[in-house]
């Protein structure tokens, strides 16, 4: 895959190619968690807390911190992209995060002020597969080695 930036084109390799695809949908669902109909019941938002009405997809609850940390984190991952060791990170550390998540999700009541990202069911089943997705690219394609030109780390 060829990529134009800064002074010139650069090659990508798979890890780098899997980070850019994870943190741009990471970053679109941190922008459709605020578009309505996209989300619905937006008018119910919070800021955070498990009160928020909000369901993107109205399927997955969320939060105006929900939806600021999946912007958040798919621009960090869109950076990360940028060199193999930074990619490999993004994806091995965002994946054991999103398992910590899962767990946290699987122990804190739904109904909790301590759920206050919030969480729901389809949340938690969603964290589980994106954990162990994560941490399979950065451990499978990470450790495939560096090619291509990018190879800072």
């Amino acid at each position: 895959m060829r990529s134009h930036a800064g002074m010139g084109a650069m090659s990508h390799n798979p890890v780098q190619v899997a980070a850019m695809g994870v943190g741009a949908v990471f970053a679109l669902v941190g922008v459709l968690g605020f578009v309505p109909g996209i989300t619905t019941h937006l008018g119910s938002i919070t800021f955070a807390g498990h009160e928020s009405g909000a369901m993107l997809l109205g399927a997955f609850q969320v939060s105006v911190l929900h939806n600021i940390v999946h912007l958040l984190f798919g621009i960090a991952g869109l950076a990360m992209a940028r060199t193999w060791s930074g990619a490999r990170m993004f994806l091995v550390a965002g994946g054991a995060i999103y398992l910590a998540l899962w767990l946290y999700g699987l122990i804190v009541g739904h109904g909790s002020t301590a759920n206050f990202v919030p969480v729901n069911t389809a949340d938690n089943w969603l964290h589980l597969g994106l954990g162990v997705a994560m941490l399979a690219l950065g451990t499978v394609l990470g450790g495939a080695g560096r090619t291509g030109a990018d190879n800072r780390t």
